[in-house]
């Protein structure tokens, strides 16, 4: 109530980004000792439904944090402390690249959405690891990565294994961002023939890098656009169970203007972008059921795009999703969300008659699919 009477006003009179930086500076300085964080995770974590099992990873509860939140780890582990169960930071690059130039986030706060063109703006591969090196977050944590915007789509391959190698040893999960609508010629990488290359090449280095070592291999996810056809849905769901893919994260921001209660005018000027938030949430959910009755059980979907309740959450959890992450719904409502979610949805699975929340995964599927 505080964040959404006060601060989110006054932070919401400062241009987008200029607000989000503030905000990631005083997380940083409010969670930046041990005695804060454990403070904060007192105060803030939830586990209402036990230790959750998704490929092969125990999570304290499904709310994350979604990719392009914290790029570059700085806040991971007060994130953790705020009571998500995992965090999901980048997306991150090979090398340090500065993305697309200023302004490149807005508000349409008639829509509570946010449109951006950042172009995974990040300080690179090796300077995350460093951070996550010292600073890991107590809680899930999944890695983000990205083409480099100077490499051709041709050698995308090369640019992704460089990265991956950066990063594998400190990730729990990677997942693999070809659907970003801001980096030129990045969706092409989700055509059947350059995504079937792309997933096998970090699924042979991702075996190759535990080979010897005893460490569990780390699950691959990819990330899609919903903007794809049914066709695309179907194609990419065989791809990703051909390369041994643990999952699908849906979705990533819509190209799409479609049913926006801001003004033309107001929308016009927020130009190219991708657009997220409560406007983006039918849709991913449609998505999530499709691409649960696709995979027949055999890909764990993280379901994202538009989630600030936990109305929000069950709904994207009936169409097929075992875990949920956002970030536009961070903004809105503040720092008590994960917490806010956790709470309500363990009252919703109980009033639902669902003895465990994985009961629930999916139990609408069919009918959301069908709408």
């Amino acid at each position: 109530m505080l964040y959404r009477s006060i601060l989110r006003p006054l932070l919401f009179r400062l241009p987008p980004e200029t607000a989000h930086e503030m905000a990631l500076h005083a997380l940083s300085v409010a969670l930046g000792t041990n005695t804060s964080r454990r403070a904060a995770a007192r105060a803030f974590k939830r586990e209402p439904f036990g230790p959750l099992q998704r490929f092969g990873l125990s999570f304290a509860n499904p709310v994350g944090v979604a990719a392009g939140f914290d790029k570059n780890g700085t806040i991971a582990p007060g994130l953790a402390a705020l009571g998500f169960g995992f965090v999901e930071v980048g997306t991150v690059t090979h090398r340090a690249q500065p993305g697309n130039p200023r302004p490149r986030l807005f508000r349409l706060s008639a829509d509570r959405a946010l449109v951006n063109r950042a172009g995974f703006n990040n300080d690179g591969a090796e300077a995350l690891v460093e951070r996550l090196k010292k600073r890991p977050p107590d809680c899930v944590l999944g890695i983000n990565i990205g083409k480099s915007r100077v490499v051709e789509i041709e050698d995308a391959i090369a640019d992704y294994l460089a990265t991956f190698e950066l990063v594998h040893p400190y990730a729990d999960y990677v997942a693999v961002n070809v659907s970003s609508p801001n980096t030129p010629n990045l969706r092409e990488l989700q055509r059947a023939d350059r995504l079937a290359s792309l997933l096998a090449a970090l699924q042979k280095r991702n075996y190759e890098l535990v080979e010897n070592t005893g460490r569990v291999l780390p699950p691959l996810l990819v990330k899609v656009s919903p903007d794809l056809a049914i066709s695309e849905l179907e194609m990419i769901v065989d791809v990703a169970q051909r390369a041994g893919l643990a999952g699908i994260i849906a979705t990533n921001t819509t190209t799409s203007r479609a049913g926006l209660r801001s003004s033309a005018e107001v929308v016009a000027a927020c130009g190219e972008g991708g657009l997220s938030g409560a406007p983006l949430r039918a849709r991913s959910t449609q998505m999530i059921a499709a691409l649960c009755r696709m995979s027949r059980g055999s890909l764990d979907i993280i379901g994202a795009g538009g989630i600030f309740n936990a109305a929000d959450a069950w709904e994207k959890i009936c169409a097929g999703a075992s875990l949920v992450q956002l970030y536009t719904g961070l903004v809105y409502e503040g720092v008590t969300v994960a917490r806010d979610i956790n709470e309500e949805l363990a009252e919703i699975v109980r009033r639902e008659g669902f003895r465990t929340l994985d009961d629930a995964v999916g139990c609408r599927a069919a009918e959301i699919a069908a709408a």
